[in-house]
């Protein structure tokens, strides 16, 4: 079984902390064993010389080094001296002589000292002592490389076993402290991994909950970003799947009983009654056309060829071709153009556009009616209102306007032979030139389409 990622982070942040404490150790270690034994050489030397003036004292006061030859009760005696503190001195003399040491004249002979051999590269050093200014002798001693005294290799060895003990309880600590962290930092990790495998299970109401603001917290955010998109995909789905069997059984169920009257003699084979299949079967074609145009737009498939092209010239050639539709249902067409509009797009999905918000205008206004094509050239931009009479939306129908099959109570439903799909590739085909469009209350009383079109930028300002 492989590690997760609890225990691979426990053991990194572990493993980390506990070479820092074995260097720190090693560390501490090597650096009190060099200041001990620095320590050691340096009241060594502090006692040489302590030593050195004793005996420069004594020898100008017997002449000769007779007091000290062979005569170990005198350095004992000396010893014992330096070893008692003297309140006189503003110096307080180094207990206890951890190295050997040798007094010799000033001929390099061993006057008191160690009984052993003076080691041969040391002959020659140490302290000099001089009386008036004459050579009389040296006092020499070993260096302190090393710990000789059992107090101070049982001090050292105490040291040694403290620091192992301190480092035990300090590694027992931080590995309590890195699997508490390691836990605590994963936690939001853990809730995000299950929060997922719900969410590839199928469950988009999963959610996570959101406690830092930290990169794991804007991760959060984005996850339920994420599922809230997906939970919205998926209702929208299902609810296209049901508008498009909705809206094919409708004239398949017209078409079915018209043929099964005529096939049982009920109704006779006439014009009237090829006229109303041909009816049904044309309201099928423009919904299968409808959709098909929408699956291209949303997949981005739909061809755009792009061009140089004046929107006003568009809008007035829609306006041409439904003057006559709309001075028979009644209805009054005019507009308010500015000479001219510079757009680099596709002519015919522009034409599709306006074409589409004409016959939406055509279906649902009231007899009587009227829409207005306002259009103003706005700094870089193409403003242009659709607004038609009543009757108007509620704030909630203008919200869902655009989305697929949405077909308003009143006037503006399914008896006016709409596929409710128009706005929806009207809003694709927006989007794909980079403007914006929306709905809104008109001020006729119905309800006005804003569309927002870049204009062209001169072929000397592009990039």
């Amino acid at each position: 079984m492989k590690p997760g990622i609890t225990a691979k982070l426990f053991l990194a942040i572990f493993l980390t902390c506990s070479l820092v404490m074995v260097t720190m150790n090693w560390g501490v270690r090597m650096s009190f064993e060099r200041g001990f034994i620095d320590y050691i050489r340096h009241g060594n030397e502090q006692r040489v010389e302590m030593i050195a003036d004793y005996l420069q004292q004594q020898y100008e006061q017997h002449g000769n080094w007779d007091f000290v030859r062979n005569n170990d009760r005198a350095i004992y005696q000396m010893m014992r001296t330096f070893d008692q503190n003297d309140e006189n001195s503003q110096v307080m003399p180094p207990l206890g002589w951890r190295t050997k040491f040798w007094i010799l004249d000033n001929c390099n002979h061993r006057i008191a000292g160690s009984e052993s051999e003076i080691p041969y590269d040391l002959v020659g050093s140490g302290r000099i002592m001089l009386v008036k200014g004459v050579f009389i002798g040296t006092v020499v001693s070993t260096p302190a490389e090393r710990l000789t005294r059992n107090a101070d290799i049982n001090f050292d060895q105490q040291q040694r076993r403290t620091s192992w003990i301190i480092m035990g309880f300090t590694t027992l600590l931080a590995a309590a402290v890195t699997w508490l962290l390691s836990r605590g930092m994963l936690a939001p990790v853990k809730r995000l991994v299950r929060a997922t495998h719900q969410l590839a299970a199928g469950d988009f109401s999963s959610r996570v909950e959101v406690g830092t603001q930290d990169e794991l917290g804007k991760l959060a955010q984005d996850f339920n970003q994420l599922a809230i998109t997906l939970e919205k995909n998926e209702q929208m789905r299902r609810a296209f799947m049901a508008d498009i069997s909705h809206e094919l059984r409708t004239p398949l169920a017209v078409l079915r009983g018209e043929l099964e009257a005529i096939q049982d003699g009920v109704r006779k084979m006439s014009l009237e009654s090829l006229f109303s299949l041909q009816s049904e079967v044309s309201m099928l074609t423009k919904l299968v056309d409808d959709l098909y145009q929408l699956s291209l737009s949303d997949a981005g498939a739909l061809a755009y060829r792009k061009e140089e092209t004046d929107a006003v010239h568009l809008i007035q050639l829609a306006e041409a071709s439904f003057r006559d539709r709309f001075n028979a249902k009644g209805l009054t067409l005019q507009s308010q153009l500015p000479d001219s509009a510079p757009i680099f797009g596709d002519p015919h999905r522009l034409s599709q556009l306006f074409n589409n918000l004409l016959e939406n205008s055509l279906r649902y206004t009231d007899s009587g009616g009227e829409l207005e094509i306002i259009a103003t050239r706005r700094d870089k931009f193409l403003q242009i209102y659709f607004q038609d009479s009543a009757p108007g939306l509620n704030e909630q129908q203008l919200q869902r306007i655009f989305e697929r099959f949405y077909r308003t109570e009143g006037s503006r439903n399914r008896a006016s032979g709409g596929s409710g799909l128009g706005l929806a590739i009207c809003q694709n085909i927006v989007d794909a030139h980079g403007g914006k469009i929306s709905a809104e209350h008109s001020p006729n009383g119905g309800v006005r389409m804003s569309l927002l079109l870049p204009l062209s930028i001169p072929i000397g300002q592009r990039i």
